[in-house]
């Protein structure tokens, strides 16, 4: 039995037209293919064909701007060759910044973790009420953003 090792990119997307208060109408399946047209653009049939196998988008954040994505170990880097080349996701004008790359799922929401704790310091400043404070804080450490349908396609 052949075990395949994983890497999970965890990556910040940045939105000039966006204000950071507003979350992102940003779904996961278009993100995700999204970066596969890039792959496909820069790396030819030979990257697509090598990423596609085991390629997921496991969490996507709207509020926070932050997704994971999953890879196999050796071609994640014509996956992460190709992130800051991408410039339009949809409609939206975008900038993708690369945090962090992982080998575990575990240790890239733990690194989410202390991401998002620090954001939310720096908005609390920007609050008045401690509703807004509670809502803030449900949106930003919400780990279940993940888009099913799109991943259990990509499974079969």
């Amino acid at each position: 039995m052949v075990r395949f090792k994983n890497r999970y990119i965890t990556v910040e997307i940045e939105s000039p037209m966006v204000p950071d208060k507003k979350p992102l109408s940003l779904k996961s399946s278009i993100f995700h293919d999204t970066l596969l047209n890039k792959v496909q653009q820069i790396h030819g049939d030979f990257g697509v064909a090598a990423v596609k196998s085991g390629f997921l988008t496991k969490y996507c954040n709207e509020n926070t701007r932050i997704a994971i994505i999953r890879s196999r170990h050796g071609p994640h880097k014509f996956v992460t060759s190709s992130i800051p080349f991408i410039t339009k996701i949809g409609k939206l004008d975008v900038r993708l910044n690369t945090l962090h790359v992982g080998a575990t799922l575990k240790n890239s929401f733990q690194f989410i973790q202390k991401h998002q704790r620090a954001y939310l310091d720096s908005m609390w400043s920007k609050l008045k009420t401690d509703e807004e404070r509670k809502n803030l804080e449900a949106a930003v450490m919400d780990f279940t953003k993940t888009d099913v349908k799109i991943n259990i396609e990509n499974i079969s």
